[in-house]
């Protein structure tokens, strides 16, 4: 939701800030994963919009789901969400924080759509075409979509490399309708 992102960007930029400035991005990414992960569930969406469970009863409930691994500065972080009743966006602070800390690297993040799985040759030689294309290191997530028959749907950013038979044949449409 636009509005979740809206809300959810200044809270993004603060943690950026302080992992940064700590040099830590990626124990910081390792926990606000965890942490988007816990307020995504919906026990725990029950448990936020719960009327009946204090601030700090709600607090110690995520402190206690997420472990030990947390560091001050990250418990006082959903200490922050907490007060300004903000658990509910996590994710969308995960994945803000992401793409500043993408950004910072310079590292981008490809979807990759596949009908049938990709073998490991397969994939590391598809994430080399791709890095040599956008002059970047590309993260992969791969996932199944047998609705595209056959072949791949790439999405780095705002750029969609489609070479699914599915797109194929809606390209063929779409001209003999012209």
């Amino acid at each position: 939701m636009a509005e979740n992102v809206t809300i959810a960007r200044p809270y993004a930029d603060a943690a950026f800030a302080l992992a940064s400035g700590a040099d830590a991005l990626a124990p910081w990414s390792e926990a606000l994963d965890r942490l988007a992960a816990i307020a995504a569930d919906p026990s725990m969406q029950a448990c936020i919009s719960d009327p009946n469970l204090s601030q700090d009863q709600l607090y110690k409930l995520v402190l206690d789901v997420a472990g030990k691994g947390l560091k001050a500065e990250q418990k006082n972080f959903v200490r922050v969400l907490v007060e300004n009743d903000r658990l509910q966006v996590l994710p969308e602070i995960r994945d803000l924080f992401i793409n500043k800390k993408n950004g910072h690297e310079g590292v981008k993040e490809a979807d990759i759509a596949s009908a049938f799985p990709l073998d490991e040759a397969t994939l590391a030689s598809l994430t080399k075409d791709l890095e040599a294309r956008f002059k970047a290191k590309i993260n992969v997530k791969v996932r199944l979509a047998p609705e595209l028959i056959g072949g791949v749907r790439i999405a780095v950013g705002d750029e969609v490399i489609d070479a699914s038979v599915r797109g194929k044949l809606a390209n063929m449409a779409a001209a003999l309708k012209n």
